[in-house]
Order: structure tokens, then sequence, then C-alpha cells
């Protein structure tokens, strides 16, 4: 079982019935899905992958392996030889990039070419989010002035770049935990040749293929309740592997802290539903998020402090 995969060049064309019907496939059957010809150019994202691989060699992978807590406590969990698994870390070399921290200061070129892919991606969050509008009949820039908390540009776009290195014990840790999204569109650019990350459909983890220089799009939680349950945000995770580091550029456009997320009112009239999420405040959805992340999601939605 693979999941979909969509032309978006076709968006654009004699065939954009076609594109918006599989990516309301993707987002109402899936939750994940993979865009090729997406308009990031192939040079762009190759330059992508050579400057994160260089940061994580040249500023990350040594102080991954002398001194971070994975690595750690696996060693004693190893002395130990109780066959337990580590249930509450990640295998996981990560930071965030966003506008107002700061960046990796010694890797040739890195910050100039990740601010090019992310206006480049941000640009496609963008398109993306009008063809979800559109598909659940909803007026044009809705989800984004949603994200917004109105005209403006408040929403938050962060990139996180993460390395999954080889891991002598695969069997005893997680490289990321099981988990929803929090926020709202994901793009990640994943490695093409080391796998790991899979999802759960009808009970079963399933691969997520790699496919050179593809998008791979999920919906997070704020777009299930924007949706109201219609698209659903879900479950994903990443194993570690003995050989081979895996990497991770997972990019997400969220709603700012102050935006009020709720059903969206239109969607509620057309199909004339009940409401089956509270409206909130996204800042005070993410003080339970971060409580619960790895935990079901259905009661984060019943937690959050309802406006």
């Amino acid at each position: 079982m693979a999941i979909p995969v969509i032309d978006f060049s076709k968006l654009d064309g004699e065939e954009r019935a076609m594109a918006l019907a599989q990516i309301a496939n993707g987002c109402e059957e899936w939750g994940f899905f993979q865009l090729v010809n997406h308009g990031i150019s192939v040079e762009l994202l190759e330059r992508v992958k050579r400057v994160t691989s260089e940061c994580y060699k040249l500023e990350r992978e040594d102080k991954f392996f002398k001194k971070s807590a994975p690595v750690k406590l696996l060693k004693e969990l190893v002395e130990k030889k109780s066959g337990d698994k580590l249930e509450n870390i990640d295998w996981e070399d990560v930071f965030l990039l966003s506008d107002d921290n700061e960046w990796p200061p010694k890797t040739p070129g890195f910050k100039e070419i990740m601010t090019e892919y992310r206006a480049e991606l941000k640009k496609l969050a963008e398109k993306l989010m009008e063809a979800m509008d559109e598909n659940l009949g909803i007026p044009k820039g809705y989800i984004q002035k949603t994200f917004n908390g109105g005209d403006g540009e408040k929403a938050f776009f962060g990139t996180k770049v993460s390395h999954y290195p080889p891991c002598p014990h695969p069997e005893m840790v997680n490289g990321l935990r099981a988990h929803t999204d929090a926020g709202g569109v994901i793009l990640l650019f994943q490695d093409d040749e080391v796998d790991g990350l899979q999802i759960l459909k009808n009970g079963e983890w399933i691969d997520v293929q790699p496919i050179p220089n593809s998008i791979v799009i999920n919906t997070g939680d704020q777009i299930e309740v924007l949706s109201n349950g219609r698209y659903k945000s879900v479950w994903h995770r990443v194993n570690v592997i003995p050989n081979g580091t895996r990497r991770s550029i997972a990019s997400f456009y969220n709603p700012s802290y102050d935006a009020t997320i709720e059903p969206a009112t239109q969607l509620i009239k057309k199909e004339n539903k009940e409401v089956k999420y509270p409206k909130f405040v996204f800042g005070d959805y993410m003080s339970v998020y971060t409580k619960q992340k790895f935990l079901p999601k259905e009661p984060r939605f019943k937690a959050v402090r309802t406006v």
C-alpha cells in the first residue's frame, strides 16, 4: 500500500478538476500525500540536501553522539540488559528555523539557501490551502486568513530540520514517537534513500515511500477542526535503522497563537451537519498539545478552553 502521489502542475491546466479530486482524496482518505511537479526547482532542492547534510556533519553530528540525552540513556539501558525500551525520548537530532531565531552559523550558504527554500515552500503551502478551500466549498483564502487571525501575515511558518542517525539498537528506541501534528499544513522534504517514516491507516503502519524531490503533505489538527472532521490529522512515526542517516526537513504553516479556530461556518451550513469541534484560540490548544502530544488527540480537543 502506497500513499497517493499527485502531479501538482495539473492544478493549473486542463486536468485541474482531476487534480482537485486527487487532493480531496488525499486529505479525506489518507491525511498524507506526495506532490511531484510542485514548482520548486530540482536545483534548489539539491542545494537544500547538500547544505543540510553539511550542517549536520559540521555542526551537530559529533555533539549528538557525544553529548545527547538519547545516546546517553540508550547506553545506560543496554548496560542494564533489562530488555526495556526507551519510551519517552526520540533518537533525533533536531533544530527549528523561523524568522526570529538563531540559525546554524558555521555552514557556508546555509542561511541563504534555506531562506530561499522556505520562501518557495510557503508559496506552495498557500496555493495548496487555496485548493483545500475550493474542495471544501469555502471562500478562497479562508484557511490562510483564519491562520493569520484575520488580515495581515501573522501565521507561523517554521521549519524543523531533523536527522535520524544510525542506531546500534534500533529495537530499543523510537526515531520519533507516534503523534499527530498540532498545526495546519505540513510540507516534508524527506530523505529519498533512507526510509523510516510511517503512517497509521486502518490499524496498520505503512511506509511513506521515498520519491526523489517530492514534497510530502500532511494535514494537522487545525485542518481537522476547520473541516469539521472531513479532513483528518493522521498518526505517524519515524523508525530508526542500524545504518544510514535519515534527513527530514518538515515545514509547517500554522495559525498564529492568537488565531481563533473552529469549524468553518460556511461548511457547516452547506453540509447541514452538527459542529463536532469546539471553538478555541490556537495558543490555548498548544498549551494542551505540548503536554499530550504523544497521547490520543480526541481528549486534546475536549480539554482546550472554549472561546
